[in-house]
């Protein structure tokens, strides 16, 4: 496996239909919007997507969610004690940390983790940084949310009087319709570092292409998500040859000329400029 050697740029357009892209625990779970109504998804969510999509696809990841975990360790700490335990050299730590696990590689990761012996020189104090960075995802125009109350059609727990009643009332949260821009790239140099490899970069794109698959929930019903298309630039040189800002405004998407509350991607227009020497692979989703 060759290590990476050119810069990639990607764009992915996600569409929102009734579900909760990404609740927002300080404002009662709601879909995350800024104050002139766009909607958010944080790079957080989305990392944790492309982790989940490395395990469907058999690669060992080190940030693994309680649902999905692969091992007995019940925390990260755990996780890196019992495979490096014994390594006191930072940069073989390191090294083999990006060795063991995909998203260390790919993502980087900081192990600050004490030891529970008095020894201080047990300590490690690890940053790993890595190749591929990923914003925030934005929704090309304001969303509307939608909110719903709920209850429970049983107790959840014993009734004091006897009577049968449901005793939870609550609120259900979703964006109406929104189409999403999720914007990244990988970084030649910090690949080589943390041994990021193109079988490594390819894996990426085909998490990107299937974000959602595996992903279904209450807030985010089968079929909800999807990734409509994936823009995926391979730059001919380690540095790039344009910046990434100029690579990912090449994806534009503005609503169609009388449409005011878009409902499905046949409401946006989406063009696809180009810049002289740069190919775009442009990938349906699943």
């Amino acid at each position: 496996m060759s290590l990476l050697s050119k810069k990639i740029d990607f764009v992915a357009l996600v569409s929102v239909d009734r579900a909760n892209s990404n609740g927002d625990p300080l404002n009662g779970n709601r879909p995350r919007t800024d104050y002139n109504g766009y909607g958010e998804i944080s790079d957080v969510c989305i990392k944790r997507k492309i982790r989940n999509r490395m395990q469907d696809l058999g690669a060992d990841i080190f940030v693994q969610s309680d649902d999905r975990r692969s091992d007995e360790f019940g925390s990260l700490r755990e996780r890196a004690s019992d495979a490096l335990g014994k390594v006191k050299d930072r940069e073989e730590y390191a090294r083999l940390a990006c060795e063991k696990w995909l998203d260390v590689r790919s993502f980087g990761q900081v192990f600050a983790f004490t030891s529970d012996n008095k020894n201080k020189d047990e300590n490690v104090s690890v940053g790993v940084r890595g190749p591929v960075s990923v914003h925030q995802a934005v929704s090309v125009s304001p969303v509307e949310i939608d909110s719903l109350q709920i209850t429970k059609s049983v107790n959840g727990e014993p009734s004091k009087t006897g009577k049968r009643s449901s005793d939870t009332m609550g609120m259900k949260h979703m964006v109406r319709f929104g189409l999403y821009k999720i914007k990244g790239a990988i970084n030649v140099q910090l690949a080589q570092k943390t041994g990021f490899t193109e079988d490594d970069a390819l894996l990426i794109k085909e998490c990107l292409r299937t974000l959602f698959e595996n992903d279904a929930s209450s807030a985010r019903p089968e079929g909800s998500m999807e990734v409509y298309k994936l823009y995926w630039w391979e730059h001919d040189c380690s540095s790039g040859q344009y910046s990434s800002s100029k690579v990912h405004n090449l994806v534009k998407v503005n609503l169609k000329e009388g449409i005011k509350s878009p409902s499905s991607v046949e409401d946006y227009e989406i063009t696809l400029k180009e810049l002289p020497g740069l190919h775009c692979e442009v990938i349906d989703g699943i």
